[in-house]
């Protein structure tokens, strides 16, 4: 049995592309539905976004701007470098029955270097494995511990690499990367273009912009340990909406190694 179908295409022309609408009438029984075609994007804008390896017209890597917004959703990750330590602390998300150990937002890299991070957390393992073996490869090799500049230097050439050739993606997590080598206690963010930067204090995640401003007001030079643990609780909670102390979580790196802050510790400075 056929249908009579009646169709109207309306061209509209330009120089580059033609941008088809189809009307396409079914008329069965005297009941007719109408169905509008979807419109393409134009490929002045589609073209520049499908390929990590083309800059756009202005100048832009737009699949690393949607990587910084990954980012930019990710729970807020805090760091400060304070006169003999680096403190971390981050925000982590679970699930309902979940058993909460197994969510990290903080990860050692070696026995003076950790990380926190915001956005992808498959990437941030990924990442945080190779800097694993890098840190390995360093202390076999030379028979001493990797700095801090080296190692986030390691993962921000790696980040930075997958920018430039097709067929991959750019790693959606941004990272505070804190440790104390030879040259004291460091602290170092790395974003989703492989730019790395050193820092007294900075905040990145979906609570960054609210509380960046607490952050910059409250530094003091000369903070103590527990002065900087209490500014970065405080942040978190200025750019989250919801903070508990079992959903904190909190290291301090110094001299002697890596310390990590059982929820009755977090607790004390959170209910300051």
């Amino acid at each position: 049995m056929s249908v009579p179908i009646n169709t109207g295409i309306k061209h509209l022309n330009n120089q580059k592309h033609i941008i088809l609408k189809q009307l396409i009438i079914y008329r069965l029984n005297n009941f007719s539905v109408s169905v509008v075609m979807p419109q393409p994007i134009p490929p002045n804008y589609m073209a520049y976004d499908r390929t990590i390896v083309v800059f756009s017209p202005d100048g832009r890597l737009l699949q690393v701007e949607y990587a910084r917004q990954m980012v930019k959703n990710g729970s807020t990750s805090a760091g400060i470098r304070l006169k003999d330590a680096v403190v971390l602390a981050g925000l982590k998300i679970s699930a309902p029955l979940a058993v909460k150990e197994s969510f990290k937002k903080i990860y050692e890299i070696d026995d003076h270097v950790a990380a926190a991070f915001s956005g992808s957390v498959s990437d941030a393992r990924d990442l945080v494995e190779m800097a694993r073996i890098k840190a390995q490869i360093n202390r076999i090799t030379y028979g001493e511990p990797i700095s801090v500049s080296t190692v986030t230097q390691y993962i921000s050439d790696r980040k930075h690499l997958v920018t430039q050739y097709a067929g991959v993606r750019p790693y959606g997590v941004g990272m505070l990367i804190g440790g104390f080598d030879a040259n004291g206690p460091r602290l170092y963010e790395t974003d989703p273009s492989g730019t790395m930067i050193e820092w007294l204090a900075q905040v990145i995640g979906r609570g960054a912009e609210k509380s960046k401003k607490m952050l910059t007001s409250g530094y003091k030079e000369n903070m103590d340990i527990a002065g900087g643990i209490k500014l970065l609780t405080n942040v978190l909670k200025a750019g989250e909406k919801t903070v508990s102390p079992e959903s904190i979580e909190v290291v301090i790196i110094k001299k002697d190694g890596i310390t990590k802050l059982s929820g009755a510790e977090i607790k004390k400075y959170t209910a300051q």
